[in-house]
């Protein structure tokens, strides 16, 4: 099962670069009124991380919860959508940015065309319905589950088998058409599938705000985000689509942007409220990501600013490399203790109550003082029922709280 998940992973990244590479080699390219504006690799760069974002997160929850499915939610979905970013970026680049370079295969575009519908959709219902243990919140939510199953197959149905050309690209046929009263019912299960699913949806954000509602504590605050995120995505996409439908108006920056908040927000209740006892490996992975992109960023610059300046390359090269290998510990040092403080508040607060212990310990001779404020210490820090200190001496002296 973990090697599934990081094959997963794996394929998604890929697809998640190849994307962006056609997207900004293509940027400007006008195309069809019908199939978009214009191709943004800004626009597609913000998809593509969105995607290795929502796989990212699928892929440890996978691989620590293997029983519960909302990290193969996010991470099969994720897999879905780079398949449709891959193979859209693909068929403008071989159809209008270099017309008669290499097609996309009819197999890959027929795929992309309704494999899109598991991408999407299952992140604005399942995922909120099943979050976070992977369960309904009771037995009485089994209709919403019903409308999801019902929306999926009446949208990769209809996308699946649409007679004359395919929807997502307008230049390809569909090599599985079918025709005839068929193919009317086909259509319609297209047309069915979208209020089904926005019925799913609000449903979806219902069982979740239910489950907010009746829970305290610790499992309150982890849903707490998830929730606020849950409601926003699904209001942001009704009114884009209310937008694109009345006045036309679409943004490539806006629906990774929406979709993106979720990820955003199950990584917060991960790191804050110790969600699936993940706060350990997220908070590496956000020191170490951080930390790659601001070596790399300082990196570029010093080696363009010397070079302007000096004006050899090579020791633009030498000189960077080694500002930057002297940054590495500090830099590092700097953002895990801004992670440790944002995400990780209560040790923090114990670090720095250790290192003010510390720096009080090397000017404290008093031994009655030194025991109350290593007691207050021990307090603060692992907050224990009772505090014993026992002192060897002589008269074996020993000190309570």
């Amino acid at each position: 099962m973990r090697r599934l998940a990081w094959a997963a992973f794996a394929a998604t990244a890929a697809m998640a670069v190849a994307t962006a590479v056609y997207a900004f080699i293509d940027h400007g390219t006008r195309l069809p009124a019908a199939e978009g504006s214009s191709v943004s690799g800004p626009g597609e760069l913000m998809f593509s991380l969105m995607m290795v974002a929502f796989s990212a997160l699928g892929t440890l929850l996978a691989t620590r919860r293997p029983h519960n499915p909302i990290g193969w939610i996010l991470s099969l979905a994720s897999l879905a959508l780079a398949v449709t970013g891959w193979a859209r970026a693909w068929y403008v680049h071989a159809e209008y940015a270099a017309p008669g370079s290499q097609p996309a295969p009819d197999a890959l575009l027929w795929f992309a065309n309704w494999i899109f519908v598991w991408g999407f959709f299952p992140l604005v219902t399942a995922l909120l319905l099943l979050f976070p243990d992977g369960r309904l919140p009771s037995r009485r939510w089994w209709p919403v589950a019903a409308l999801i199953a019902l929306a999926l197959t009446c949208l990769t149905i209809g996308f699946a088998f649409e007679p004359g050309a395919l929807d997502s690209y307008g230049r390809a046929q569909n090599p599985l058409a079918v025709g005839g009263p068929p193919g009317e019912v086909v259509m319609f299960l297209q047309v069915v599938g979208y209020p089904v699913f926005l019925l799913a949806a609000i449903g979806s954000v219902a069982a979740l705000v239910t489950r907010f509602r009746r829970s305290r504590g610790v499992e309150r605050q982890q849903l707490k985000w998830m929730s606020a995120a849950a409601a926003f995505a699904v209001v942001a996409w009704v009114v884009n689509g209310v937008l694109d439908q009345a006045f036309g108006i679409n943004s490539a920056f806006f629906l990774p942007i929406v979709l993106l908040t979720i990820p955003v927000a199950a990584t917060v209740a991960i790191l804050r409220y110790r969600l699936y006892d993940l706060g350990r490996i997220v908070n590496r992975t956000l020191v170490y990501v951080a930390l790659s992109a601001t070596l790399a960023a300082t990196y570029l610059g010093l080696v363009l600013l010397l070079s302007l300046t000096v004006g050899e390359s090579n020791l633009a090269i030498a000189v960077s490399t080694l500002a930057v290998a002297a940054l590495f510990r500090p830099a590092r040092a700097r953002i895990q203790a801004v992670v440790d403080r944002r995400f990780y508040r209560r040790r923090y607060d114990a670090a720095r109550t250790l290192e003010a212990f510390g720096a009080h310990l090397r000017d404290e001779i008093e031994l009655e003082s030194l025991a109350a404020s290593l007691r207050g210490v021990v307090h603060d820090t692992v907050q224990p029922a009772h505090v014993t200190l026992w002192l060897p001496r002589n008269d074996s002296r020993t000190h309570g709280a």
